[in-house]
């Protein structure tokens, strides 16, 4: 089988809620950065794209009727270039990419572009269809923003809890200490902006135009547990999961685009980094934010390697206390996770953030030199994604 590698990764800055890009559609988003990572490549025809692979979590609006297809029509990218749209919540863009690097391992294509979108500022409310024509009671509009919606009765109760009671749940099983949860997230915030201050994202990240947002929307320098201790918990009385050490609601766009090795003198550049492997795995809905766990695991496997020989993690930060727990449970050197800041300061429009970590890696590898490193993401209703990438620029 061919190997597939990753030749360039490209996304937009992220806004917070209502922010800077809440004027912006999800699809327009979607073809911004499209065009985005293609312009890394400039030496490549469009044409050559075999198929474009785009990940979105929401889909009930400006978003709808396979947004990866709109992106390509709004990018200009010639009509005869094919696209589809794949749902695995927070994992769509790193799904997508999975599903983009299988596609050039068993020769489908040697091109091919992989993202994806959220507007979670635009997502719409929905009304349940009645059964029968003009009921006469009330109906409640259902926001699409974020979690459960449109509950199936049949589902046990204790698996449909709230994303901020599931990582309740999961502090209290493994321990994990308000305190702990300040102190990681202020470190995403200081790093982040560190990161964006020494020009680390300044290959990584297009701007939208007519839109004056020059980095991530939600980093906030200087922050300090103290300062996080002083917020009030969000989903219990008694709890620690805040706003301040969970990720916001966030709007973007990412998208890397992978190619075979033999594609290297079409694209017009080498590639930057192989996928050297692959991992899925799924627990109780509730403890979703502890999946990464055997995700990454299986990865490495499949890649021959072992934590003993990783670098750098990217791991997407739904929450502080999931990615505390993950890092523990993984015994690695917490030093090595997020070192350019992560979701709880970046930001985490859902279907964007699996591109984010992935060409996030990518470039970490690039700038250090070393070799191996893992990217993963917990995904809601108790799944998760991880790749591992091997730098090979």
């Amino acid at each position: 089988m061919n190997s597939a590698f990753l030749y360039a990764a490209a996304r937009t800055p992220f806004g917070r809620f209502g922010g800077a890009l809440a004027e912006m559609r999800p699809d327009d988003l979607a073809a911004i950065a499209l065009t985005g990572v293609l312009g890394k490549t400039p030496g490549l025809d469009p044409a050559a794209i075999g198929d474009v692979v785009w990940g979105c979590a929401n889909q009930a609006g400006e978003d709808n009727r396979n947004v990866g297809r709109m992106a390509v029509l709004l990018a200009g990218l010639p009509v005869e270039v094919p696209a589809t749209t794949v749902n695995r919540l927070c994992g769509s863009s790193l799904d997508a990419a999975m599903m983009a690097s299988r596609t050039i391992e068993t020769g489908d294509a040697d091109v091919v572009v992989a993202g994806g979108v959220e507007s979670m500022t635009r997502a719409p409310w929905v009304l349940p269809k009645p059964s029968r024509a003009f009921p006469a009671g009330n109906v409640t509009a259902v926001s699409t923003t974020l979690g459960w919606r449109l509950v199936n009765d049949n589902m046990p109760k204790e698996w449909t809890v709230s994303l901020g009671e599931a990582n309740e749940l999961l502090g209290d099983k493994f321990g994990i200490s308000r305190v702990r949860q300040d102190e990681f997230a202020a470190r995403s915030h200081n790093l982040a902006d560190a990161a964006w201050t020494a020009g680390f994202y300044d290959e990584l990240v297009v701007p939208v135009p007519g839109v004056e947002l020059a980095r991530d929307e939600g980093i906030r320098p200087g922050s300090t547990p103290e300062k996080l201790a002083a917020l009030k918990p969000s989903f219990r009385k008694d709890g620690t999961i805040t706003a301040g050490n969970a990720s916001p609601l966030n709007d973007g766009a990412s998208a890397v685009l992978l190619g075979s090795e033999a594609a290297a003198e079409r694209i017009g550049s080498a590639p930057i980094a192989r996928v050297a492997g692959r991992g899925v795995s799924a627990v109780e809905p509730p403890m979703f934010g502890y999946a990464p766990v055997e995700a990454a695991d299986r990865a490495l496997r499949r890649a021959g390697i072992t934590w003993a020989e990783v670098a750098a993690v990217e791991l997407n930060e739904a929450f502080a206390v999931q990615s505390i727990a993950c890092v523990d449970a993984w015994g690695i050197d917490p030093a090595i996770v997020n070192a350019k800041g992560g979701a709880i300061a970046i930001g985490h429009p859902l279907g964007a953030s699996g591109g984010r970590v992935l060409g996030t890696l990518a470039a970490r590898l690039r700038t250090s030199g070393e070799r191996w490193g893992v990217a993963a993401i917990c995904i809601g209703v108790g799944q998760a994604l991880a790749v591992v990438l091997e730098n090979v620029a």
